[in-house]
């Protein structure tokens, strides 16, 4: 899982639609998630703490675990197929019941501010979905690594190989 905040809202400029942008902690990597209107007002309300006059949808449901004394452990946003991502809020009871709830990402996300819970990503949905923030940064570990490949030679696997501790239990003949 990798951990990330959200960074803010934007807007689409061809479509004039609203997008969270989720950023890893070490700001490398930006997943953008395109919502809808009452969801992007939802989440900068949490981040800028504009108080409302009536409960909105995301404190209601906040409220009322509250009052069953649940808590948001974490939300994952953990797939995405076809243009939609999918997220799964984790909640976890005072008597240590642990549930799973589906949610569209923004609600989760808007949930997740509210209660100050980690925000994670899965490693697959990283991989599709999110765009570099640092290219100068990859570009760099690009070429470092080119190198170590081309730098390296059939005698370091040796040496590799004959210190390398074998596991308990290791059995060369199934190997």
């Amino acid at each position: 899982m990798i951990e990330m905040q959200v960074m803010g809202i934007a807007i689409d400029t061809k479509s004039g639609s609203p997008i969270v942008v989720l950023n890893d902690i070490e700001k490398r990597r930006a997943l953008p998630i395109w919502i809808g209107q009452a969801e992007a007002s939802a989440i900068i309300r949490q981040l800028e703490n504009i108080k409302t006059p009536r409960p909105m949808t995301h404190d209601l449901i906040c409220n009322l675990l509250d009052l069953s004394s649940f808590i948001v452990e974490k939300i994952e946003i953990n797939d995405y197929n076809d243009t939609t991502y999918y997220a799964t809020i984790f909640v976890k009871g005072k008597s240590g019941e642990k549930y799973e709830i589906d949610s569209r990402p923004s609600d989760a996300i808007t949930i997740a501010l509210k209660n100050k819970s980690p925000i994670f990503v899965t490693p697959n949905v990283v991989l599709d979905g999110t765009i570099s923030t640092d290219e100068e940064r990859d570009e760099q570990e690009s070429e470092e690594f080119k190198k170590f490949v081309n730098d390296i030679k059939p005698s370091d696997f040796k040496n590799l190989l004959e210190n390398f501790e074998k596991p308990e239990g290791f059995n060369e003949e199934n190997s």
